[in-house]
């Protein structure tokens, strides 16, 4: 049975929860990327989030998601997702409520960008299944990443 699932908007009371349990891929990506825990890398993107949700499966976090300004004059914003293994042995329940998500957001931002772990295959898959173009792998701290974008004008 499909897990019920409830979008609230993010409290930091829910980002040790899902740090604790946080999906090992996304675990090595945050580690890969800024050298941090899954709890500050929860904490730092719900400080620097414009807006931030997090899903309730069954009514437990499991995942939290925002999108960060990274240039508020032309509409640039980094969205991001961080979650436990819930995403994948829900994916379906999780794909159908990921579905609107960037065009919601591209109703805020011009432009969605942010980088990928080329390692985090699940992440890769999910965002060209949005829609995103990722563009070819750079090194970065030793690790390939992907750059992964959406342009409004696109849509």
């Amino acid at each position: 049975m499909a897990a019920e699932v409830k979008i609230v908007p993010a409290k930091a009371s829910h980002i040790r929860t899902i740090a604790n349990r946080m999906r090992k891929a996304d675990r090595d990506e945050v580690y890969a990327a800024s050298g941090r825990s899954p709890a500050a890398a929860l904490y730092y993107s719900y400080r620097k989030s414009s807006c931030c949700w997090t899903a309730l499966f069954d009514g437990q976090p499991e995942l939290m998601w925002g999108v960060g300004d990274i240039n508020i004059l032309t509409g640039v914003g980094a969205p991001w997702l961080l979650g436990t293994n819930a995403v994948e042995t829900n994916f379906r329940v999780f794909l159908r409520i990921s579905s609107t998500w960037p065009a919601q957001l591209l109703g805020r931002y011009s432009v969605l960008r942010n980088f990928v772990d080329v390692r985090n295959t699940v992440s890769v898959r999910w965002l060209e299944w949005l829609g995103f173009r990722l563009l070819d792998p750079v090194e970065f701290r030793g690790y390939q990443f992907r750059l992964f974008e959406m342009v409004a004008a696109d849509v």
